[in-house]
């Protein structure tokens, strides 16, 4: 028996997944934009949290988790396009690089505005880049082999948490690049800020991969979507068991005398790395998304959605420029009003701006989606 369900809806539902984190990613940018005076810290603090501030971060959650899984599975779906393994290994070093380079390049650019830089921040594209070079190796393990793999390393790396080495050594730099976030001296006037440790991505993006037969032709979406709700619902269930108890690589949540506060702090969880309650919370939760979008079919919304989410490169690069242009434009004509910032005063300018962004830059975000379906004989489009 085919599948009822057409690749072009399936994969409409993915890039509506992606087009959905998207926004919320640009939710969270403009939040670091315009209230960086409020910065927040890893996992957040409660009592000094704002309710609309704290769901305004958590939301922002589901972006690297759902973005490095849709990866694999789009490295998947990109070999049954082509020639198996062989082109998904190649295409997976090529691109990987290539975001690795765009990160110390034009994203780093877009976020400081300083050449040559001083700071080099290592965040989420390039622990997809770096991720995609271990897929590219990954790929050749039989499949359960690899599943195996990317669990054990989602689940296991917690345990590693207390592993550290000497400050400045090469293996601290190393340990930095793997698991631990922080600095790197790269010469007398470079550092380098590891914000995304690379292990439990790398995990993330094999699992990814390894869910790709979920999406084949063959198999009847039923069962697919079966497949999609006991995952979701299993890793969201091993997370509320796994929270409940205060234990495993996580700090430990704590009631408040507000109803509120105790909820925040139940789900107040590490992103930098990622724990695995943070991947189980995260990863549940897009993948009944995902299943909600493939049952919703062609609906306007998901079209919309989609559009973001098929052009997602180009829309990071875009975004991130817009920002940063706003916000020279912002301390040219105010000042700096917070500090050595300028900022909003609450969380409700951030979500205007950030509903009005997607709006703004929807027209362009088509075109290029656009150019990316009309222009298969450009290669280079396929890494944007």
């Amino acid at each position: 028996m085919t599948d009822a369900v057409p690749l072009r809806q399936r994969l409409l539902s993915i890039d509506a997944l992606r087009g959905l984190v998207i926004l919320f990613m640009l939710l969270d940018h403009v939040r670091e934009t315009f209230l960086l005076h409020r910065q927040v810290s890893d996992p957040m603090t409660i009592d000094s949290t704002e309710p609309a501030l704290f769901i305004s971060r958590t939301l922002a959650h589901l972006c690297a988790p759902v973005f490095v899984l849709l990866t694999g599975l789009s490295a998947w779906l990109y070999g049954q396009k082509y020639q198996g393994r062989g082109d998904v290994s190649a295409f997976l070093f090529k691109r990987g690089l290539f975001l690795v380079v765009l990160e110390f390049t034009l994203v780093n650019f877009a976020w400081t505005f300083q050449f040559p830089p001083s700071v080099i921040y290592m965040q989420v594209i390039w622990a997809i880049g770096v991720s995609m070079l271990a897929l590219a190796a990954l790929v050749w393990l039989p499949r359960p082999l690899l599943i195996v793999l990317a669990l054990v390393i989602i689940g296991g790396h917690n345990l590693l948490d207390g592993v550290h080495f000497a400050p400045g050594s090469a293996l601290q730099n190393l340990w930095a690049i793997l698991h631990e976030r922080s600095w790197i001296e790269a010469g007398d006037s470079l550092r380098l800020r590891i914000t995304y440790p690379v292990l439990p991505w790398i995990g993330v993006i094999a699992l990814g991969y390894g869910l790709g037969p979920w999406f084949a032709n063959g198999m009847q979406p039923a069962l697919r979507q079966r497949y999609l709700w006991l995952a979701g619902v299993g890793a969201l269930a091993g997370f509320v068991g796994l929270r409940a108890l205060n234990g495993y690589g996580e700090k430990p949540w704590q009631a408040y005398e507000s109803g509120v506060q105790t909820l925040m702090s139940f789900f107040n969880v590490t992103k930098y790395p990622p724990s695995l309650l943070f991947l189980a919370l995260t990863l549940g939760i897009g993948l009944l998304l995902l299943l909600a979008f493939e049952r919703a079919g062609h609906k306007r919304w998901i079209g919309l959605l989609a559009t973001f989410g098929a052009a997602p490169m180009f829309f990071y690069l875009l975004h991130l420029y817009v920002l940063k242009v706003l916000y020279v434009m912002c301390v040219a004509l105010f000042g700096l009003n917070h500090g050595a910032y300028f900022g909003f005063d609450g969380i409700g300018p951030v979500w205007l701006v950030a509903l009005a962004l997607p709006i703004a830059l929807y027209v362009p975000v088509r075109w290029f989606a656009g150019l990316k379906a009309r222009r298969r004989d450009l290669a280079w489009l396929k890494y944007l």
